[in-house]
């Protein structure tokens, strides 16, 4: 394990002013996102969708790294040149999701475990030769009616543990996603509990396992209201009660959070992370972003599956990834949502 390299990676991932691109949304879920277009989801269409994104160059100012799915870090653009090559000519760090998706969990109805440890060190090797410089991995955590359990959130945060060892046995950096769902009718108190329940068992985990802190990225859930609650929480209880969850939970050696946007828009997202950093709370970690949807959905629609739409939809990325740069300074403001 080079200590040294895995340190530098990860606080290059939480720059300052900067974010993660996560588009490594499996064949299936990019089919209904594709459907939802109208555009077939075939292995060139989802190529040429993601070359957009990747050589969209107004947005790399603004993006640390991407997080590729298998079919993407073996894809080129149209004149040949390597995603992840592409990737690192403009100063970004390519990523690639390692987790095999998630299975129902034995002995507990309505609870998910993720699966993918299995050749896992080969797997990043190969990864590593293509350029990855980090990875990911997704836990489930689900808000229900005795749920979630704790050998459910257990079971899922000994898995990430063991991921995140891996991953830093290959010097690759392992960012661990303990997303707890925004589904269900719950508060924001539960979600609350629920979210500090399950970051304390991964970190426990963690040391167990004898993980690098210094050498991973945290990728929660924000703290909010589940999305059938008919109470919803307003932007200021999330950003205090997200922060004072991290603070409870996260030890201080991590170099960097980012949140997944989980189902909120992609305003939303925007706003909630721009209110914690706009706090002004002196914290021991970097708050950004690692949104799929709330940076992706604007693109995707402007794309519309034609070619002659491609700075359209590099647009809309550029001006959802600099908006989010700003919210990572506490320095974004709604009327910037009108493009200049």
């Amino acid at each position: 394990m080079n200590r040294e390299r895995l340190e530098d990676v990860a606080n290059a991932m939480v720059a300052p002013g900067r974010g993660i691109l996560a588009m490594d949304e499996s064949n299936p879920t990019c089919k209904r996102r594709f459907d939802s277009i109208g555009v077939e989801a075939d292995e060139e269409s989802r190529r040429a969708y993601r070359e957009i994104l990747i050589t969209a160059k107004d947005s790399s100012e603004f993006l640390s790294g991407y997080i590729l799915f298998d079919e993407t870090i073996r894809q080129a653009t149209g004149d040949g040149r390597a995603f992840p090559e592409i990737i690192a000519s403009a100063g970004g760090i390519p990523g690639i999701k390692v987790d095999k998706g998630t299975l129902d969990m034995p002995g507990h109805p309505g609870e998910k475990f993720t699966q993918g440890l299995d050749g896992l060190g080969e797997r990043l090797i190969e990864y590593r030769e293509m350029g990855a410089g980090f990875a990911k991995w997704r836990a489930v955590i689900t808000i229900g009616d005795g749920l979630p359990s704790t050998a459910c959130i257990e079971a899922n945060m000994r898995s990430l543990a063991m991921y995140a060892s891996i991953c830093q046995d290959a010097d690759i950096v392992p960012i661990v996603e303990p997303e707890v769902l925004i589904d269900g009718s719950h508060d924001i108190t539960t979600c609350d509990s629920v979210t500090r329940k399950t970051i304390r068992s991964l970190y426990r985990a963690m040391a167990e396992q004898d993980v690098f802190i210094e050498g991973t990225i945290l990728k929660p859930s924000m703290v909010v209201s589940g999305t059938d609650c008919p109470q919803q929480a307003g932007v200021a209880e999330v950003a205090e009660r997200t922060i004072a969850c991290l603070k409870n939970s996260v030890p201080a050696a991590n170099p960097g959070i980012v949140f997944l946007s989980g189902g909120q828009t992609a305003v939303q997202s925007t706003v909630h992370l721009n209110a914690m950093n706009a706090m002004g709370v002196n914290l021991p970690w970097r708050l950004s972003f690692s949104y799929g949807r709330a940076l992706q959905e604007p693109a995707l629609k402007a794309w519309a599956g034609g070619a002659e739409n491609a700075a359209l939809a590099q647009a809309a990325l550029a001006l959802r990834a600099r908006l989010n740069g700003a919210a990572t300074r506490g320095e974004y403001s709604p009327d910037m949502e009108v493009a200049a």
